[in-house]
């Protein structure tokens, strides 16, 4: 297994078909069901299998409790003891402020154009036509911008997470098989279709709670365990350092984003809850879920670069002994939180990419056409994970673009053209700042990553 590759987010992603396959035109001039000025969009929502708060939180969480989590102490690594700590509170902050602001905009837009619900994509093609005069020709450009992104991001990623599975089962089947000449990770790797395509069948939130719910136990079961082998000994604090060199800096903010950000799967949430009031507020789902991601990422970062210092790997599950039954217990827990996460996964780019599809489809074979496309889909993730079984450097260049673009540039520009009009004050300057912000996570992230590959693929050669 690529020893970045867990740097590749999972940002795992759900989506409720009834609510994001809706056209956005439709979406923006539909006013037939309001009355006046008290529309409340809540009110007009028809979801057929309405999520409710707990498992929300579930999908919330595990969205962000991906393989990023894994790769924090390398983050640590690259931004230093104290940087680190500090560090991973503020990108946690800001990520958060951004998820809230992306959400409270979507919900505003809502009442203002008079619609139940709004995607991330409609959101910023909404704000765009209510914002200012000279602004509005690009909506559509802005709705086509975060689809692409969106689509860039989670179908790479899904091919990370099919070769981190097989990776993590051929760690342990090696140890056990004794092979002289060990099969090779391509070998495992189309085996997983066995499971990969029922869950990516599954279109219904409702019925991938369960998954989520089992892949947030094995994953609390292995920071446990791994946290176990971090504190067993001694944690030698006077050869670390304090704060990295420059020029590792840009890793770390490019980690802890790409591991921390779950924008993705925030409007689809928000969508599909029974009460969406408690999506955000001072103690809503979303602040309740990503105060535990914070915490959990900085505590496994902090640690376990104390642990093992700069012999760290790119996972952390790497640097446990392949020998003890508690390691290998880890490593096969987290490749099955991992499968289980491939349904939710699968949701985004798939809803994204599917109704352009279906418009093309004869009248009658919608259903047919859109199982054989999530089957079809999903064996090329597979093929691509066969044909390149070395994609962590690469998607970590995807990521560390995309995510610093969805994550924290698209919702602030999203916020400040919504309420352009309205009046902005403080938030102008704060929304400018966090463009900045994300334009140098974008700008000195996007290096490292080249750099990093480029030394991945001259080590190979």
């Amino acid at each position: 297994m690529n020893t970045k590759m867990a740097s590749s987010k999972e940002s795992l992603s759900v989506i409720n078909m009834e609510t994001l396959n809706m056209s956005s035109t439709a979406q923006l001039t539909d006013k037939k069901s309001v009355n006046g000025d008290e529309y409340n969009p809540f009110e007009h929502r028809n979801v057929e299998h309405p999520t409710s708060d707990m498992g929300t939180m579930v999908h919330l969480l595990k969205s962000s409790l991906g393989t990023g989590v894994l790769a924090m102490p390398l983050a640590f690594k690259n931004g230093g003891v104290i940087f680190g700590s500090l560090g991973t509170a503020i990108v946690g902050l800001i990520c958060t402020h951004c998820v809230y602001i992306l959400v409270q905009s979507s919900q505003d837009l809502c009442r203002r154009q008079k619609v139940p619900s709004l995607g991330f994509s409609e959101t910023a093609e909404a704000a765009f036509m209510s914002g200012p005069p000279g602004l509005q020709k690009f909506s559509t450009a802005g709705r086509k911008f975060v689809n692409g992104a969106l689509l860039a991001t989670y179908y790479s990623a899904l091919c990370v997470y099919v070769v981190f599975v097989a990776s993590s089962i051929k760690q342990v089947g090696d140890y056990y098989m004794d092979y002289k000449d060990p099969l090779d990770v391509r070998v495992y790797i189309p085996m997983l279709l066995v499971f990969l395509i029922p869950l990516g069948l599954i279109r219904d939130l409702k019925y991938l709670v369960p998954f989520s719910a089992i892949a947030n136990v094995f994953i609390l079961v292995s920071f446990s365990i791994t946290l176990y082998y971090v504190f067993n000994g001694t944690l030698d604090v006077e050869d670390k350092n304090y704060i990295a060199r420059a020029e590792q800096l840009p890793l770390f903010f490019a980690t802890v984003i790409f591991a921390m950000e779950g924008i993705g799967v925030v409007m689809p949430l928000e969508n599909s809850m029974k009460n969406p009031r408690h999506f955000i507020g001072k103690v809503g789902i979303l602040n309740i879920a990503m105060f535990i991601v914070v915490l959990l990422y900085g505590v496994i970062g902090l640690f376990g670069y104390l642990k093992y210092g700069d012999a760290v790997e790119g996972s952390i599950t790497l640097n446990l002994p392949d020998s003890d039954i508690p390691a290998q217990v880890v490593k096969v827990l987290y490749a099955v939180a991992i499968l289980f996460s491939y349904g939710l996964q699968f949701y985004i780019p798939t809803s994204i990419a599917w109704p352009d599809i279906e418009q093309r489809i004869p009248k009658g074979y919608e259903n047919i056409a859109q199982t054989a496309f999530r089957i079809g889909t999903i064996i090329c993730t597979v093929a691509i994970a066969v044909a390149v079984p070395n994609l962590g450097p690469i998607i970590s260049l995807v990521g560390a673009i995309c995510f610093s673009t969805l994550g924290l540039f698209c919702p602030a520009v999203i916020e400040t053209v919504t309420y352009w009009e309205t009046g902005l004050g403080w938030r102008l300057w704060k929304n400018l700042i966090i463009i900045v912000f994300a334009m140098l996570a974008l700008i000195t992230g996007s290096y490292a990553s080249i750099l990093e590959i480029i030394h991945e693929y001259s080590k190979s050669e």
